[in-house]
């Protein structure tokens, strides 16, 4: 039986009994293990409990060392007297680039929000990999064990530890024993079988470095740039993109708006929404992980991101776009949110209805569209838009 209690409708899953004294669980909702020793007191074996070996952080200094750098030499990139032709195109080789964690990792690999067809695939494993985090099979593994276990020892970017380690500092450490040991469990058979993403994988590091560093550094020495302008421009552009990106990790779960479920940490945040590309209404997108534009939007409002996806929707490339029916929306509005949310006012007006007080299955622990732990009843919280086009 897994270590790891999970949340689920309202209850906790226990672990059973082996013998020994169960685990305890701590408040990050991580039960720790505990060993126990066997005394005979009067001929009678009594067991007494030995706490958990603690963990130790453990420091990766090459990283330390590295993003030091990338940030100073940022910080004089952001300085010089740039071209406004380079800034310009350092500033739309960066959104693109952007997509490629806010559409290509995020929400269609990870969270299968939408389909795809072949040509528009190759063009977000292209964007994802000039973004230069990680491979996607990666990025997609850490963050289906953020969504399965936020705020836990298994969360990677764990925000109870923290703004500085969920915005940066867990590049900067080893990962906790259970991130690792919860990452080796999630389903990741849809990915792990695409040839596509292995091949992404295995020449990643090369180029990564040639669409992150060469390319653009050679864009703007045609432009007539300085070599010292050319270097830490790029170094600038590179370490804003990562910056914005990371704040969906610490900002969007420190501060903000929850007016779809008050009860968890992610939040709804204008300024990651702007600086993210569309990432930043984070407490609907733990509510609903499946809808394709992570947000409930009458228009974009900054969610550029949507606007990408509808475009290639248009172009007949990508297909069936999910999301979530007003009425489960507005259900789940009422039943768990803060009050911020306008639906929120029929609660007072309607509290003794039948309709506003009937429960629906909480859904923020599925790591998307494709969980194992879906049911047909949950399948009932999707709505499917554009069918798919067999011909694309």
């Amino acid at each position: 039986m897994s270590a790891v209690e999970t949340k689920l409708n309202g209850s906790i899953a226990k672990p059973e009994g082996n013998g020994h004294a169960n685990g305890h669980m701590n408040g990050n909702g991580i039960t720790n293990s505990s060993k126990t020793n066997g005394t005979m007191t009067n001929g009678v074996h009594t067991e007494t409990e030995k706490p958990a070996e603690e963990y130790k952080v453990q420091i990766k200094w090459f990283n330390v060392v590295l993003f030091t750098y990338l940030h100073a030499s940022a910080l004089y990139g952001m300085v010089l007297p740039w071209k406004w032709t380079s800034f310009t195109v350092c500033f739309i080789y960066t959104v693109f680039a952007g997509f490629g964690t806010t559409v290509a990792a995020h929400r269609y690999f990870t969270h299968k929000a939408f389909k795809a067809n072949k040509k528009l695939r190759w063009i977000l494993i292209f964007l994802q990999t000039a973004c230069a985090q990680e491979p996607i099979l990666n990025w997609a593994r850490d963050h289906r064990v953020h969504h399965k276990f936020t705020d836990t020892d298994a969360d990677p970017y764990n925000s109870r530890r923290g703004f500085f380690f969920s915005h940066i500092g867990w590049l900067l450490c080893k990962k906790h024993p259970e991130v690792i040991r919860q990452g080796r469990k999630i389903d990741m058979s849809d990915l792990e079988c695409d040839p596509m993403l292995r091949f992404q994988r295995k020449y990643y590091h090369l180029i990564a470095f040639i669409l992150n560093l060469v390319i653009p550094t050679g864009i703007l020495v045609y432009m007539g740039e300085p070599a010292y302008i050319v270097w830490h421009g790029n170094v600038f552009r590179w370490v804003l993109l990562l910056n914005c990106v990371w704040c969906v990790n610490s900002v969007a779960h420190l501060w903000g708006m929850k007016p779809y479920d008050k009860n968890i940490s992610p939040t709804d945040s204008r300024f990651v929404g702007f600086v993210a590309l569309g990432e930043g209404w984070h407490n609907y997108h733990h509510v609903f992980p499946w809808d394709y534009k992570t947000a409930e939007l009458p228009g974009y409002r900054w969610n550029i991101s949507t606007a990408f996806i509808d475009f290639f929707a248009w172009l007949g490339w990508a297909t069936e776009l999910k999301t979530v029916p007003d009425e489960i929306v507005r259900r789940r509005v009422l039943r768990t949110g803060d009050g911020s949310h306008p639906y929120s006012k029929e609660l007072a007006e309607k509290s003794t209805s039948k309709t506003m007080s009937t429960e629906i299955r909480d859904t923020e622990h599925f790591w998307g569209f494709g969980d194992k732990e879906m049911t047909d009843e949950d399948m009932k919280y999707v709505r499917i838009l554009k069918a798919e086009n067999k011909s694309s």
